[in-house]
């Protein structure tokens, strides 16, 4: 057996079958001979259970006989502390990737501990944007350069990349917890998020009477379906979020509130207006259906708001305005009107103070109308003082 170098390599000539040159200085240290001429460094050992193992090393002429002798003396050398690198290798192969981890995540986390609602954020962000991005790769093999990568390409979207993140976040969670990886091994970790600018739209009084008249006309006209009418009604009478009036039944109704047995917060109640109570009993309650705001089939509630809004929101001359600024609108007009921040979260379910605060400013205008008007008062009793 000589020394395994260059030249020695590149002299040794296919056979008809494979055959393995040993080197005389490092044992188990080799090159293996394919019929096709291809010639290949290896390492054979044996492991815990005595079974002969082999591990390439690289193809002679893309590594050297150098390279791979010391590679080879490297990975020899852990294998006496225990190593098994072609087992490691395999299990490397078998490991599963981020697209199973997707799976997963979503099957065994996600539909037992996040609402309906989240549950189809979740699956969004996972299909459109995360699988696409990270799928193909191991678990374990998934940096936070990758992650930070990802990331900076929505720097224009600064809300999808930082649910990106946030999906991403707690889904590495679960593979530590799964002992998928290494525990505090997580890449989303000292990822900054982008600065979010909290969008704000509320309707002018104009704006409000406008929709009104806009819901009047295409009720009357039959152009759009009373379900998606009264479900808009709803949504500016009451401040709830859209999840919470389209899955809305009627026994949840009692007297003069909704009792919602669930919600983003939890459960809670809903106070009702004279007008809420009215356009209520306008719609007609169907004896094989729970819902208010029905659905097409049978029993079930509407789903899809977004295409009838599209419509009438362009009717209405108010293009930019989204579902959710119906809900601004109904926190805007409690400002208007005198109300509290802390009557006004009570209203709106808000269980943090913090969340109701983002209105504050809302009382800017009434807040200077009554210092001009005590202002003006003392004001006038100086001159009078005179």
């Amino acid at each position: 057996m000589p020394k395994l170098t260059k030249r020695t390599v590149d002299a040794l000539q296919a056979t008809e079958k494979d055959f393995f040159l040993w080197d005389s200085e490092l044992p188990g240290f080799g090159v293996r001979v394919m019929p096709s001429g291809r010639k290949s460094y290896l390492i054979q050992y044996r492991d815990a259970g005595r079974r002969t193992r082999r591990k390439g090393l690289g193809k002679h002429g893309v590594v050297t006989a150098d390279e791979a002798r010391t590679e080879a003396r490297a990975q020899l050398a852990a294998i006496t502390q225990g190593s098994n690198p072609a087992e490691e290798k395999r299990k490397k192969a078998i490991a599963p990737d981020i697209a199973a981890l997707c799976e997963r995540f979503m099957s065994e986390h996600v539909a037992h501990r996040c609402k309906p609602s989240t549950q189809n954020e979740y699956r969004r962000n996972i299909d459109r944007f995360i699988k696409p991005a990270l799928g193909k790769y191991k678990i374990e093999e998934v940096t936070r350069a990758q992650v930070s990568e990802l990331h900076q390409r929505f720097h224009d979207r600064p809300y999808q990349a930082n649910r990106n993140l946030a999906v991403l976040s707690v889904m590495f969670n679960r593979a530590e917890l799964w002992g998928l990886r290494p525990d505090g091994s997580n890449p989303c970790r000292h990822i900054r998020k982008y600065p979010e600018k909290q969008r704000e739209r509320y309707l002018t009084d104009a704006e409000l009477s406008r929709l009104g008249a806009t819901l009047q006309e295409l009720e009357a006209s039959g152009e759009e379906s009373l379900a998606s009418i009264n479900a808009i009604r709803l949504l500016i009478l009451t401040g709830c979020r859209l999840g919470e009036v389209l899955t809305l039944q009627w026994d949840y109704i009692r007297e003069d509130a909704i009792w919602l047995p669930d919600s983003k917060t939890g459960a809670k109640k809903v106070y009702l207006g004279p007008a809420t109570l009215e356009v209520l009993e306008q719609i007609e309650r169907l004896p094989d259906n729970p819902y208010v705001i029905t659905g097409i089939k049978p029993g079930s509630h509407l789903i899809n708001l977004q295409k009838p809004w599209r419509r009438i929101r362009a009717k209405a001359g108010l293009v930019d305005v989204r579902i959710h600024d119906l809900r601004h609108s109904f926190a805007s007009s409690a400002v208007g009107i005198g109300e509290s921040l802390p009557m006004l979260g009570k209203l709106l379910g808000h269980t943090q103070p913090q969340t109701t605060a983002r209105y504050a400013h809302l009382a800017d205008d009434r807040m200077k109308a009554a210092a001009s008007r005590v202002s003006s008062e003392i004001a006038a009793k100086l001159l009078v003082a005179q």
